[in-house]
């Protein structure tokens, strides 16, 4: 789940023309002559199809406000082409699926071969009832740290987003979102899912699989975000791990110990001088400004490259640089992957999902926060729920089932956000039928590395469940941690001095 970014707002995320196909009725849909049309999508090269069908946003008042959800239908190659359709279920909360299309089709061009590939936008997302809030990125660096300012925005947002005529924000909660997403199902006339969940994503996957297991034939979960895991607090515990496994492989590699021998001093050291007035290029514009770092700020921006093995193994120089005065390191590896409008979350929905199903749960949480990161997200999270509109969530949603179809488990064990431990006790819950394959050097996110996306391939196009598990990855549980990256300039004390 991106956490990161907790507070960055996000402009509407582009959708795809659509057009009316069906009207919900008492919780199912009216099926349309034609429950797609042709069209063209931006960035992608070929002619799809489009869709949109018409929900109640209150399922209990079918003849209340309706919402429109869309979707995207990428057609199968092979005209002899199977009848079960692939579903990718897109994280946040708060990803457009529609604006993730183009950048996942690559990964998924042999499944779609002969299996049409399926994207819904969410409700709250896209153009799907869009919860969106205005986009600060371009703020003063200082505004859009400020956390009073933050929190301002935010109550500006729920306040704006209120008036809209789908604006109650207590019918955007995952459980009723996976019941558009049955009416996408028999809309289109696909007899089962095989279901692909990213991140926030699996949740909405093992969601699905509750209300409706016989419409599942296979399901992939990548980086498993149970609906148990209590968000706010579990990222502090997981993201503690993450800056550990840094420092430990630092210690343990050669070129690192030597370079940067008291790097978990100088990490010390640098939290113990917040906060502090410093100066840094702004991201967009590149004009110098001058705020003042905190802790939780610094936090933030350590956490962010964690997500990605590759981009924190700059974290050590850039910590190191920190501690001695120099941020723009850190400050760009805090950007480093970037935000694009097939990334950027809707807000709105966003909370509307956590603040429901997962603050409430925040006095449950039994693991001890991380020494460093402690209750950051939680105190946030807290003051922005406060009082958000909140969806009731059924009891059964925290409990999952034992699976009456094959699930495979994909986990990166250097994942600051969803590491193996969560997927560890949803395969306990779903039984004999379920594998959990852990890429012990990986971050968040794992079925598009090396030859996973082989293994994600031949789970889902496996003929027979005996086929489909168990999968075979040593492919993959050998990748190693990438190496600590080392600066090729004098050492920063000798840099330093020259300067």
């Amino acid at each position: 789940m991106r956490r990161e970014n907790l507070f960055a707002a996000a402009k509407r995320i582009a959708g795809v023309t659509s057009v009316l196909l069906a009207i919900a009725n008492a919780g199912a849909s009216e099926l349309a002559s034609a429950p797609t049309k042709a069209c063209r999508v931006e960035g992608m090269p070929n002619e799809l199809q489009c869709g949109v069908v018409i929900r109640p946003l209150n399922p209990l008042k079918p003849e209340g406000t309706k919402i429109n959800v869309h979707f995207l239908v990428v057609p199968a190659m092979a005209r002899n082409k199977q009848a079960d359709a692939v579903l990718l279920l897109a994280g946040g909360p708060g990803q457009s699926a529609i604006a993730l299309a183009r950048a996942v089709l690559p990964q998924l061009a042999r499944l779609n071969n002969r299996r049409d590939l399926v994207f819904i936008d969410q409700r709250g997302t896209g153009k799907s009832a869009p919860l969106q809030c205005p986009d600060d990125s371009k703020l003063p660096v200082a505004q859009v740290l400020d956390t009073v300012k933050q929190l301002q925005r935010l109550k500006a947002c729920r306040d704006d987003l209120a008036k809209l005529p789908h604006g109650d924000l207590r019918y955007f909660s995952t459980s009723i979102a996976m019941q558009d997403f049955e009416a996408v199902r028999q809309l289109i006339g696909a007899p089962q899912w095989n279901l692909i969940g990213a991140s926030y994503g699996t949740r909405a996957a093992l969601e699905y699989m509750r209300q409706y297991p016989d419409k599942v034939r296979r399901t992939v979960l990548d980086g498993v975000a149970p609906p148990d895991m209590v968000l706010p607090s579990s990222s502090s515990t997981d993201g503690q791990a993450a800056l550990e496994a840094v420092f430990t492989a630092c210690e343990t590699e050669a070129a690192c110990k030597q370079r940067f021998p008291e790097l978990r001093q100088k990490w010390a050291a640098l939290l113990g001088s917040l906060p502090r007035v410093i100066s840094v290029n702004h991201p967009a514009s590149g004009l110098p400004e001058h705020f003042t770092l905190t802790r939780d700020v610094l936090l933030r921006a350590v956490r962010t490259p964690l997500y990605a093995p590759a981009i924190a193994a700059a974290l050590p120089a850039a910590i190191v640089a920190a501690a001695e005065g120099r941020f723009e390191a850190l400050v760009g590896l805090s950007s480093a992957l970037g935000s694009s409008k097939a990334t950027r979350l809707a807000m709105g929905m966003h909370f509307s999902v956590v603040c429901a199903e997962d603050v409430p749960r925040l006095a449950d949480y039994a693991d001890k926060p991380g020494a460093d990161f402690g209750k950051l997200d939680a105190l946030q999270y807290q003051s922005v729920c406060a009082e958000w509109p909140k969806a009731e969530v059924p009891a059964a949603f925290y409990n999952v089932p034992p699976s009456t179809s094959p699930v495979l488990l994909l986990s990166g064990g250097a994942d600051p956000a969803t590491p193996p431990r969560h997927a560890t006790r949803v395969a306990a819950s779903l039984g004999a039928k379920a594998q959990h394959i852990v890429v012990a050097q990986a971050g968040h996110g794992v079925m598009t590395i090396g030859c996973m996306r082989d293994v994600v391939f031949r789970f889902i196009d496996a003929k027979t469940e005996a086929e489909a598990l168990p999968q075979n990855a040593d492919c993959a549980l050998k990748i190693p941690r990438p190496g600590v990256f080392v600066p090729v300039q004098p050492s920063y004390a000798g840099a330093k001095e020259s300067s």
